[in-house]
Protein backbone atom coordinates (compact mmCIF):
# COMPACT_ATOMS: atom_id res chain seq x y z
CA UNK A 1 0.00 0.00 0.00
CA UNK A 2 1.39 3.60 -1.05
CA UNK A 3 1.14 6.17 1.69
CA UNK A 4 1.74 9.90 1.54
CA UNK A 5 1.50 12.18 4.52
CA UNK A 6 -0.02 14.89 5.57
CA UNK A 7 -1.42 15.74 2.16
CA UNK A 8 -3.45 18.37 1.82
CA UNK A 9 -3.37 19.68 -2.19
CA UNK A 10 -3.52 17.18 -5.36
CA UNK A 11 -1.61 18.69 -8.31
CA UNK A 12 -2.77 16.82 -11.15
CA UNK A 13 -0.68 16.62 -14.88
CA UNK A 14 -3.18 16.70 -17.32
CA UNK A 15 -1.98 14.29 -20.78
CA UNK A 16 -1.45 11.14 -20.31
CA UNK A 17 -2.76 11.24 -16.56
CA UNK A 18 -6.59 12.86 -16.93
CA UNK A 19 -6.72 12.75 -20.62
CA UNK A 20 -5.79 10.04 -23.20
CA UNK A 21 -3.35 11.13 -25.71
CA UNK A 22 -2.37 9.94 -29.45
CA UNK A 23 0.97 11.24 -30.98
CA UNK A 24 0.79 9.12 -33.86
CA UNK A 25 -2.91 10.13 -34.48
CA UNK A 26 -1.83 13.50 -34.61
CA UNK A 27 1.22 13.18 -36.90
CA UNK A 28 -1.05 11.03 -39.48
CA UNK A 29 -3.71 13.82 -39.44
CA UNK A 30 -1.41 16.13 -40.29
CA UNK A 31 -0.20 14.42 -42.66
CA UNK A 32 -2.86 13.80 -44.25
CA UNK A 33 -2.95 17.83 -44.71
CA UNK A 34 0.44 17.15 -46.48
CA UNK A 35 2.35 18.68 -43.49
CA UNK A 36 5.90 17.31 -42.97
CA UNK A 37 8.43 16.47 -40.36
CA UNK A 38 6.44 16.64 -37.41
CA UNK A 39 8.30 14.05 -35.99
CA UNK A 40 10.97 16.20 -35.02
CA UNK A 41 8.62 18.85 -32.74
CA UNK A 42 5.93 16.14 -31.64
CA UNK A 43 6.97 14.31 -28.40
CA UNK A 44 5.18 12.21 -25.67
CA UNK A 45 6.29 14.48 -23.12
CA UNK A 46 7.93 17.43 -24.16
CA UNK A 47 7.70 19.73 -27.50
CA UNK A 48 10.47 21.25 -29.85
CA UNK A 49 10.61 24.16 -31.67
CA UNK A 50 7.38 26.67 -32.52
CA UNK A 51 5.47 23.47 -31.13
CA UNK A 52 6.85 24.13 -27.38
CA UNK A 53 6.95 28.04 -28.51
CA UNK A 54 3.26 27.52 -28.68
CA UNK A 55 3.67 25.54 -25.20
CA UNK A 56 5.49 28.65 -23.33
CA UNK A 57 3.38 31.13 -24.67
CA UNK A 58 5.89 32.65 -26.70
CA UNK A 59 3.82 32.79 -30.03
CA UNK A 60 -0.09 33.04 -30.55
CA UNK A 61 -1.76 30.52 -31.78
CA UNK A 62 -2.24 32.37 -35.82
CA UNK A 63 1.65 32.10 -35.50
CA UNK A 64 1.22 28.75 -34.89
CA UNK A 65 -0.66 28.44 -37.10
CA UNK A 66 1.56 30.30 -39.84
CA UNK A 67 4.59 28.09 -38.94
CA UNK A 68 2.31 24.91 -39.47
CA UNK A 69 1.38 26.18 -43.33
CA UNK A 70 5.17 26.59 -43.51
CA UNK A 71 5.71 22.64 -43.81
CA UNK A 72 3.34 22.02 -46.89
CA UNK A 73 2.22 22.99 -50.05
CA UNK A 74 -1.10 22.99 -49.34
CA UNK A 75 -3.50 25.89 -48.85
CA UNK A 76 -5.08 25.31 -45.15
CA UNK A 77 -7.76 26.83 -42.90
CA UNK A 78 -7.60 27.49 -39.22
CA UNK A 79 -9.99 24.90 -38.83
CA UNK A 80 -8.12 22.39 -40.39
CA UNK A 81 -5.24 23.40 -38.95
CA UNK A 82 -6.45 22.98 -35.32
CA UNK A 83 -8.65 19.88 -35.92
CA UNK A 84 -5.30 17.98 -37.09
CA UNK A 85 -3.50 19.27 -33.95
CA UNK A 86 -6.30 18.44 -31.29
CA UNK A 87 -6.25 14.80 -32.57
CA UNK A 88 -3.33 14.39 -30.76
CA UNK A 89 -6.51 14.60 -27.46
CA UNK A 90 -8.41 11.40 -27.50
CA UNK A 91 -10.73 11.53 -24.29
CA UNK A 92 -11.33 11.88 -20.36
CA UNK A 93 -12.72 8.37 -18.87
CA UNK A 94 -15.45 9.25 -17.33
CA UNK A 95 -14.11 7.94 -14.13
CA UNK A 96 -11.37 10.15 -14.08
CA UNK A 97 -14.08 12.94 -13.94
CA UNK A 98 -16.02 11.43 -11.17
CA UNK A 99 -12.48 10.61 -9.10
CA UNK A 100 -11.91 14.93 -9.51
CA UNK A 101 -15.12 15.36 -8.25
CA UNK A 102 -15.11 13.20 -5.58
CA UNK A 103 -11.47 13.90 -4.51
CA UNK A 104 -12.31 18.01 -3.98
CA UNK A 105 -14.57 16.91 -1.32
CA UNK A 106 -11.23 16.15 0.42
CA UNK A 107 -8.08 18.11 -0.90
CA UNK A 108 -7.44 21.45 -2.94
CA UNK A 109 -6.97 20.11 -6.85
CA UNK A 110 -5.00 21.77 -8.85
CA UNK A 111 -4.35 21.36 -12.97
CA UNK A 112 -0.44 22.13 -13.62
CA UNK A 113 0.15 20.98 -17.61
CA UNK A 114 2.49 21.70 -20.70
CA UNK A 115 -0.57 22.79 -23.09
CA UNK A 116 -1.20 25.80 -25.60
CA UNK A 117 -4.42 27.50 -26.11
CA UNK A 118 -5.64 25.86 -29.24
CA UNK A 119 -5.65 22.18 -26.91
CA UNK A 120 -7.11 23.92 -23.92
CA UNK A 121 -9.75 26.01 -25.46
CA UNK A 122 -10.90 22.59 -27.02
CA UNK A 123 -10.73 20.73 -24.00
CA UNK A 124 -13.10 23.02 -22.08
CA UNK A 125 -16.13 22.68 -25.25
CA UNK A 126 -15.27 18.82 -25.55
CA UNK A 127 -14.12 17.23 -22.95
CA UNK A 128 -15.34 18.44 -19.29
CA UNK A 129 -18.76 18.51 -20.11
CA UNK A 130 -20.32 15.71 -17.53
CA UNK A 131 -23.55 16.00 -15.10
CA UNK A 132 -23.49 19.71 -16.61
CA UNK A 133 -20.20 20.43 -15.23
CA UNK A 134 -17.43 22.94 -16.77
CA UNK A 135 -13.69 22.53 -16.69
CA UNK A 136 -13.90 25.00 -13.46
CA UNK A 137 -15.47 22.40 -11.56
CA UNK A 138 -13.13 19.93 -11.38
CA UNK A 139 -9.72 22.32 -10.36
CA UNK A 140 -9.45 25.01 -7.69
CA UNK A 141 -6.92 26.60 -10.32
CA UNK A 142 -5.72 25.69 -13.67
CA UNK A 143 -1.76 26.46 -13.96
CA UNK A 144 -1.32 25.86 -17.50
CA UNK A 145 2.43 26.62 -19.43
CA UNK A 146 1.28 28.93 -22.14
CA UNK A 147 0.02 31.42 -18.88
CA UNK A 148 2.93 30.87 -16.92
CA UNK A 149 5.46 31.51 -20.05
CA UNK A 150 7.11 28.07 -18.60
CA UNK A 151 7.32 24.48 -19.48
CA UNK A 152 7.98 21.62 -16.95
CA UNK A 153 10.32 20.28 -16.65
CA UNK A 154 11.82 23.72 -15.57
CA UNK A 155 11.65 23.73 -11.79
CA UNK A 156 10.66 27.07 -12.03
CA UNK A 157 7.05 25.80 -12.22
CA UNK A 158 6.98 23.64 -9.58
CA UNK A 159 8.35 26.82 -7.66
CA UNK A 160 5.87 29.39 -8.72
CA UNK A 161 3.21 26.55 -8.43
CA UNK A 162 3.85 26.21 -4.69
CA UNK A 163 4.24 30.08 -3.81
CA UNK A 164 0.62 30.75 -5.68
CA UNK A 165 -0.63 27.65 -3.99
CA UNK A 166 0.54 28.82 -0.55
CA UNK A 167 1.25 25.37 1.04
CA UNK A 168 4.09 23.90 2.40
CA UNK A 169 5.44 21.62 -0.41
CA UNK A 170 5.19 18.35 1.45
CA UNK A 171 1.71 19.10 2.03
CA UNK A 172 0.96 19.09 -2.01
CA UNK A 173 1.26 15.75 -4.06
CA UNK A 174 2.05 16.09 -7.43
CA UNK A 175 1.00 13.19 -10.04
CA UNK A 176 2.50 12.86 -13.54
CA UNK A 177 3.64 10.58 -16.38
CA UNK A 178 6.95 12.20 -16.81
CA UNK A 179 9.81 10.64 -14.94
CA UNK A 180 12.20 14.24 -15.48
CA UNK A 181 8.66 15.87 -14.37
CA UNK A 182 8.81 14.11 -11.33
CA UNK A 183 12.33 13.74 -10.51
CA UNK A 184 12.49 17.86 -10.89
CA UNK A 185 9.47 17.96 -8.21
CA UNK A 186 11.04 16.14 -5.87
CA UNK A 187 13.89 18.95 -5.72
CA UNK A 188 11.10 21.51 -4.16
CA UNK A 189 10.34 19.29 -1.93
CA UNK A 190 6.90 17.99 -3.24
CA UNK A 191 5.34 14.52 -2.43
CA UNK A 192 5.77 12.59 -6.03
CA UNK A 193 3.65 9.86 -7.59
CA UNK A 194 4.60 8.54 -10.73
CA UNK A 195 1.52 7.83 -13.15
CA UNK A 196 1.73 4.64 -15.40
CA UNK A 197 0.54 4.48 -18.41
CA UNK A 198 -3.77 4.22 -18.20
CA UNK A 199 -3.37 3.57 -14.66
CA UNK A 200 -6.99 3.75 -12.96
CA UNK A 201 -6.30 6.18 -9.51
CA UNK A 202 -9.14 5.17 -7.91
CA UNK A 203 -6.64 4.09 -4.80
CA UNK A 204 -6.61 8.23 -4.19
CA UNK A 205 -10.06 7.28 -2.80
CA UNK A 206 -9.00 5.03 -0.63
CA UNK A 207 -8.62 6.53 3.33
CA UNK A 208 -5.19 4.72 3.98
CA UNK A 209 -3.35 6.04 1.13
CA UNK A 210 -3.29 9.31 3.58
CA UNK A 211 -1.75 9.06 6.36
CA UNK A 212 -1.91 12.62 9.04
CA UNK A 213 0.20 12.87 12.12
Amino acid sequence: MIHFKNISALIFDFGGVLINLSRQRCIDSFRALGVRELEKYLDDFNQSGFFLELEQGKISPEQFRNEVRKLTDQTLTDEQIDQAFCSFLLDIPEEKLKLLLDLRKRFKIYLLSNTNLIHMNFCRAQHFHFNGYSMDDFFDKCYLSYELGLTKPDIRVFNAVIDDIGLAPQQCLFLDDGLKNIEQAQKTGLQTYWVKQEEDLSFLLQPEVFVYD
